[in-house]
């Protein structure tokens, strides 16, 4: 068997097991169920709104249905789990199956319709829907559809956060179906969104200056001496110059010395001979 056709044939066992649970645990208030293959076998989760019912006297029931779904439906050592529903308002095959159960004790489809819905909204539900069509009122078949909330019809939120359940009314005119859709409270919607009230923009404060450096202070070293105590000045030497009380001559000028800078001194001399005889020209006139 290719992998496509077994894939198929899984899903078709997997309707026909719910089909055949919701027949036979249509009193016990059945909500579902859920199919895993383990290693050990088939589980099966079955969900109820009354528990007990579906456990039967001693487990008489339990074991019908197990024995059932290994001959008919040829499933690997199945082994059934039951739980319980919690809100049975909030799950769409609990609601319409109230809602067939009352059209066949004779409510008129409108009251029953509403009554409905109102119950669904008022365990929080986010969004209702529910589609009645038959013979309601007279010999040709109508459709009468009741929404409340938000529901989602098409795209892949639609098929995964929306809770679909279907049930039959059986009636002398013919057959009413029920069709009921919810949307849970605790549903994120990927359209979900919240607008937040703008902020008033924040001022912001100058940097506080910083203080300039002090100048350097040029009597550093005076300072210094000022600091030293009465006892560092008395122990501190006195200067050879201020203890002999004399003044050490000047240095004398290298040869070398002298003789650079002679021309220097003796070049101006030529310019006052060479002013003096025309100055003395018109003396002379």
């Amino acid at each position: 068997m290719s992998v496509e056709k077994k894939f198929v044939a899984e899903g078709i066992t997997k309707a026909l097991v719910d089909e055949y649970l919701t027949a036979e645990l249509e009193r016990a208030g059945y909500g579902g169920m859920v199919m895993n293959r383990t290693p050990m076998g088939t589980q099966i989760t079955v969900y109820a709104e009354k528990p007990g019912m579906v456990i039967g006297k001693g487990g008489k029931l339990i074991r019908k249905i197990t024995r059932d779904l290994d001959r008919k439906f040829h499933l690997d050592n199945p082994q059934i789990d039951v739980q319980d529903v919690g809100r049975g308002d909030l799950n769409s095959r609990v609601v319409a199956n109230r809602l067939a159960s009352s059209l066949e004790r004779g409510w008129y489809f409108r009251k029953a319709g509403q009554s409905m819905m109102r119950r669904v909204m008022d365990a929080g539900a986010l969004g209702c829907e529910i589609v009645i069509s038959g013979k309601l009122t007279g010999p040709r078949s109508r459709t009468e559809k009741f929404i409340s909330g938000y529901i989602k019809h098409s795209g892949k939120p639609a098929i995964d956060l929306v809770d679909k359940g279907y049930s039959v009314a059986v009636k002398k005119l013919g057959v009413i179906g029920c069709q009921v859709r919810i949307i849970p409270p605790d549903v994120r919607l990927p359209d979900d969104f919240q607008i937040e009230q703008p902020q008033a923009p924040v001022e912001e404060k100058p940097a506080p200056k910083a203080a300039p450096a002090p100048a350097p202070v040029a009597s550093a070293p005076a300072a210094a001496e000022e600091k030293k105590s009465d006892l560092d000045q008395l122990l501190e030497p006195a200067p050879a110059e201020a203890v002999s009380g004399e003044t050490k001559p000047a240095p004398e000028p290298l040869a070398e010395d002298v003789a650079m800078e002679s021309p220097a001194k003796e070049s101006p001399a030529p310019a006052a001979e060479e002013t003096a005889p025309e100055q003395s020209a018109p003396k002379e006139e």
